[in-house]
């Protein structure tokens, strides 16, 4: 067996999320008693409200905690991945997986991120919308024909047929109603708040460049596979450079399950909230096994079949 860790994003995230796990796991209970933020985190996972969790400035310190949690609850039972990779956000929950940041660091970092996100559009109607059905050409076509109606590019290349696409508002809603006219099976609006991944978060990039010279950089002790590569770093990358980028540009979810399974991956433990990455896997490589963690049960279920491969 070959195993990866997944970690889900933003959109995955919901009222109640990491209760159990809590009560369950000392290991997670403690991840979450020690998050570096300035408002009460367990309690908006657990009781919400759903619209403050669905704030990009708290949904991203709350995801990256509770995949923290679980991380530290697999690795204290001695399994630790020979890849890993996240989802957008995601991406700082792999890399505190990796070694490259603990977790309060990983927790106070995406905090930080997700007030940069939240300030860089501040006043500008946005969205993001799945579109399914849709090659990448032609969707890039549709977006450019909507350009005249604002900002909207491809951001999220999630699996064969799903593609997210982010900007301006009018614009989202422009390039879907063309999608769908140009044969886009559907087109559905994400619970997001922001144009993710565009030109639009430029100034974000900005100022995670800048936080990013008073951060601490650990080594990989896991190669951890990178949104904006759709693999492994090169000679030349570095994390900062392209965590910068990530936040700015599209993320190739798709490729990077492909390389998974070019690097020998056969089973997959997604961590996060919901199964949409798990479904991306069977969509886009049938045959590794995905183990989906969200709740103590699944959690259970994945610590007995893993140490007994």
């Amino acid at each position: 067996m070959k195993l990866a860790f997944l970690y889900a994003g933003q959109g995955a995230q919901h009222v109640g999320m990491g209760r159990d796990l809590y009560e369950t796991y000392p290991a997670f209970r403690a991840v979450l008693d020690s998050a570096p933020v300035d408002f009460d985190l367990k309690g908006l996972c657990f009781d919400g409200p759903e619209e403050q969790l669905s704030d990009t400035r708290y949904t991203q310190p709350c995801m990256v905690a509770f995949a923290a949690g679980v991380t530290a609850v697999l690795k204290e039972a001695g399994i630790v991945p020979a890849y890993t990779a996240g989802l957008s956000l995601g991406e700082y929950s792999a890399l505190h997986c990796a070694g490259v940041f603990d977790a309060q660091t990983a927790i106070s970092l995406v905090a930080f991120r997700g007030q940069a996100m939240a300030q860089a559009v501040q006043g500008r109607p946005s969205g993001m919308a799945a579109v399914l059905g849709m090659d990448r050409e032609a969707l890039a076509q549709v977006c450019r024909q909507a350009s005249d109606a604002g900002v909207v590019e491809c951001t999220n290349f999630n699996c064969p047929g799903q593609i997210v696409i982010s900007g301006d508002a009018a614009a989202v809603e422009k390039a879907s109603e063309l999608a769908k006219a140009a044969g886009a099976k559907r087109v559905l609006p994400l619970k997001v708040s922001g144009p993710f991944h565009t030109s639009l978060m430029a100034p974000a990039g900005d100022a995670l460049r800048e936080r990013f010279q008073t951060v601490s950089f650990g080594e990989m002790e896991v190669p951890v596979l990178f949104n904006c590569l759709g693999d492994r770093m090169g000679e030349g990358d570095t994390i900062p450079a392209l965590l910068e980028r990530q936040v700015q540009s599209s993320v190739y979810l798709e490729d990077t399950i492909r390389r998974l399974k070019e690097l020998g991956v056969d089973t997959v433990v997604e961590i996060g909230p919901g199964r949409a990455l798990s479904g991306f896997v069977r969509k886009t490589e049938k045959e590794i096994k995905c183990y989906p963690v969200e709740t103590a049960q699944e959690l259970e279920a994945a610590l007995a079949a893993l140490k007994g491969a």
